[in-house]
């Protein structure tokens, strides 16, 4: 879509952080790596204690209500580190008063709302990116070069699994946690950017079957299996549980393809365990290199992500993750779970 949108030039980004809670940490963490380019103004939480702890940390000014925050501060950027199910409104507010949104996965709970937020944006004339900080991961961008230049040449299965540990006391953190409105379930929240990777590294999705079930005391899906055709004709699984004991035990990825197989593995597909090809290539030998140790299922991308949402806001590049971008993801996962509800396949994409 060609639009024209301002450009920021000649000095630093003015951002705001709204949420101040666990993935906000990755962001704080981004903008001081991108310090020469974009500056923390302010920040904003409905909790006092967090609020004041960051206020003092960071010596920003700190505000209970975002749309006083967007009233008093002169800000370029907001970043929505919230609770899912708040994205969309707070979107549409802070495009009210003209400023660009970041918004952490997913962009949000409900179809409609993803599709509102886009349109009213588009309208408002603001950018949306929507965060997808594991594509910038060493492994899946090595892996993204391999299906780019097809070397697997037709794709046969591709499995995801996500068997993390998510204990009572995590959802019982917060009221918003393992909530239908504000959270989401397993897929919806902590597999989103491995559900992301079907339709980036593989291509549109044809259709979907999904079951999911609820250990935990939530509302939503603490364990699903789907099962997922895509339109080239590859088939392939996700796998998700929260329920592993008694950690996180691995975030991967398999594909296999008439000419080449790879598994990425590990707690957040951060080491290459099998790499083959018919064919080498002079960077099959960086296998070893791009593999990384990690103790974080968030990875190391979000600093990554900042400096593209940073040169597109000055003018220089196009986003890798704008909102129409975040409603493919969006439109899998709403997808997996109208298929659960009704026992039924789906088709994409959504009517």
């Amino acid at each position: 879509m060609n639009k024209s949108f301002p450009i920021i030039k000649g000095r630093k980004i003015r951002l705001a952080i709204v949420g101040c809670g666990r993935i906000s940490k990755s962001h704080f963490n981004s903008i001081e790596k991108n310090q020469n380019n974009i500056e923390l103004i302010s920040i904003c939480d409905t909790q006092k204690e967090t609020l004041n702890k960051y206020e003092t940390k960071f010596k920003v000014k700190g505000y209970l209500d975002l749309e006083n925050m967007l009233q008093n501060e002169n800000l370029d950027l907001v970043s929505l580190c919230t609770p899912s199910g708040l994205h969309a409104n707070q979107t549409k507010l802070c495009a009210k008063y003209g400023v660009n949104v970041m918004t952490e996965k997913p962009m949000a709970t409900r179809w409609k709302d993803g599709l509102s937020m886009v349109k009213v944006c588009d309208d408002l004339n603001v950018r949306l990116f929507v965060v997808k900080q594991n594509r910038r991961n060493p492994t899946l961008q090595l892996l993204k070069r391999a299906i780019t230049e097809k070397r697997f040449g037709k794709l046969h299965v591709i499995n995801l699994n996500v068997f993390w540990s998510r204990p009572q006391e995590y959802y019982d953190q917060a009221a918003w946690r393992g909530t239908l409105e504000y959270d989401g379930g397993a897929f919806m929240n902590q597999a989103s950017h491995y559900v992301d990777l079907l339709e980036w590294l593989i291509g549109p999705v044809e259709s979907v079957q999904s079951m999911m079930s609820t250990t935990r005391d939530i509302e939503v899906e603490d364990t699903g299996v789907l099962n997922v055709k895509w339109q080239n004709g590859a088939l392939g699984s996700v796998n998700v549980t929260m329920l592993t004991y008694d950690k996180n035990l691995e975030a991967s990825i398999t594909i296999i393809g008439e000419k080449g197989t790879v598994r990425i593995g590990g707690v957040a597909i951060n080491e290459i365990q099998h790499w083959e090809f018919d064919k080498k290539k002079d960077y099959d030998d960086k296998i070893k290199e791009v593999s990384y140790e990690t103790t974080s299922v968030y990875g190391f991308g979000h600093p990554l992500y900042y400096q593209n949402v940073i040169e597109v806001l000055q003018g220089k590049t196009e986003p890798e993750t704008d909102g129409r971008e975040g409603l493919k993801s969006l439109e899998i996962l709403i997808a997996a779970y109208l298929s659960a509800r009704d026992d039924k396949t789906i088709s994409l994409p959504l009517k």
